[in-house]
């Protein structure tokens, strides 16, 4: 028979026993019930703000983009940045040398008392109204206005904008709606509400279809907005005295386009000295060069 010492041991032994088990095993079973509730729960919240915001984030546009993102290799990402945008301002500036061929011949037969055919003055009329022109001025004063505004922008000085406004293309703005140079409209619903926009602001960034479009909206506002005055002023300066439309210089003429004034305009200089090597081959277009 146990003796009474040992039946007390035991006796304990079966309290601990009781007392504890519903920690070191019931416990751990409730735990793991919670956890894997927790997980589910947590992948299906995920889950419905990626839906969310693939809803939100759906591309404005059916152009297919490099996912710039995905590039760690900088040269690369910054030769296929580079190669992505430079036909669209290709195009862009050879449309505007076209149409400045016909506004100086324009100018010489006005010079010499010529006068417009029918076809040519609704031209002129057109290029009046988009470029904001003076419509009561003179042919002569018009033709003269347009030709300072009617003009190409230097490739590597839209490239480094470009590179700069869109992040290299990895910002909201570039992927969604194609806008690589942070181009601003003001009716509703023309664009993208910036995520920061202060109470009571109504602007939003503009949305494009095409990445053609997107660069004309941007050489037309850099050749029709008062704001950019004075880079047209330099750029003529430039032209009178047959020097190459140096894009160094001409971003001086760009304290406006950001809120960061000089900042912004050191910012732009800094890209195009330090990425020269991937825009040195428009050294082969006259007046569009990179200068030394």
């Amino acid at each position: 028979m146990k003796s009474a010492t040992l039946i007390k041991i035991e006796l304990l032994l079966l309290l601990i026993v009781f007392l504890v088990a519903p920690f070191t095993f019931l416990k751990p079973k409730v735990t793991e019930q919670r956890l894997e509730e927790l997980t589910i729960k947590s992948a299906e919240k995920k889950a419905q703000k990626a839906i969310v915001k693939k809803v939100l984030e759906k591309p404005l546009h059916d152009v297919i983009l490099p996912d710039f993102a995905e590039i760690r290799d900088v040269k690369t990402k910054k030769k296929k940045f580079f190669d992505f945008i430079r036909p669209a301002v290709d195009r862009q500036n050879n449309e505007l040398l076209a149409t400045r061929v016909k506004l100086n011949l324009w100018l010489e037969n006005v010079s010499l008392e010529l006068p417009l055919s029918e076809e040519e003055y609704q031209e002129l009329t057109v290029l009046v109204k988009r470029y904001r022109v003076n419509k009561g001025a003179s042919t002569l004063s018009q033709l003269n206005e347009l030709l300072v505004r009617v003009d190409v922008v230097p490739m590597p000085l839209v490239l480094v904008q470009a590179a700069n406004e869109s992040a290299w293309g990895t910002s909201r703005f570039s992927r969604i709606g194609l806008n690589f140079f942070g181009i601003w409209c003001y009716r509703q619903g023309c664009g993208m509400v910036p995520g920061g926009r202060d109470t009571g602001a109504k602007h939003e960034v503009e949305a494009f279809k095409s990445l053609d479009q997107g660069v004309a909206r941007y050489f037309h506002n850099i050749n029709s907005h008062n704001a950019y005055r004075v880079f047209r002023t330099i750029r003529i300066e430039l032209r009178s005295q047959d020097q190459p439309l140096n894009p160094e210089v001409l971003a001086t003429g760009l304290l406006p386009y950001s809120e960061r004034g000089a900042e912004y305009v050191i910012d732009i200089t800094k890209m195009l000295r330090q990425n020269k090597q991937y825009l040195i081959e428009d050294n082969t277009k006259p007046n569009v060069a990179v200068s030394d």
